[in-house]
């Protein structure tokens, strides 16, 4: 799994012009998922995301998580994390996983975080035409990987 995790002020997912879902501070994270993803992977990286401290101390230090300082979390899927543009000018796709293995992993994704952060998770809809709006705060924005464990 990939994940772009964005330190943000407010962030919203707007879906035909209407408000989806949104959140104030906290993080904004895009999700996708490989063909190669396993439940493993899953784990790893809600409980790297559950756990990366990168909001400020009080020293003004990258030292704190999400829960340490009661943030929200929008999670939205993005397959194009997997984009390739190893040939040519046109991004291939073929080592993101089909809706029909994302999708659940997807979900369940927001189950795991939602009971390691003992929040509600907001998100935006699986497959759907999303307009994200985004105040980054920092910026701050991180790059986790899975299967390379970074």
């Amino acid at each position: 799994m990939r994940a772009v995790v964005q330190r943000v002020l407010k962030a919203s997912v707007n879906i035909k012009q209407e408000i989806h879902s949104q959140i104030g501070c906290g993080l904004l994270v895009f999700l996708a998922v490989s063909e190669t993803d396993t439940h493993e992977d899953l784990i790893w990286i809600c409980k790297k995301i559950a756990n990366l401290r990168i909001f400020n101390d009080k020293l003004g230090k990258m030292n704190l998580s999400l829960t340490e300082v009661g943030a929200e979390l929008l999670l939205v899927s993005q397959f194009t994390l997997y984009a390739s543009t190893v040939k040519g000018n046109r991004p291939s796709f073929l080592t993101s996983a089909k809706p029909e293995k994302a999708e659940p992993l997807f979900q369940h994704a927001v189950k795991e975080l939602e009971t390691l952060l003992g929040i509600k998770i907001q998100t935006g809809v699986f497959g759907a035409d999303m307009q994200i709006q985004i105040m980054n705060d920092g910026p701050v924005t991180i790059i986790i990987d899975s299967q390379l464990k970074e």
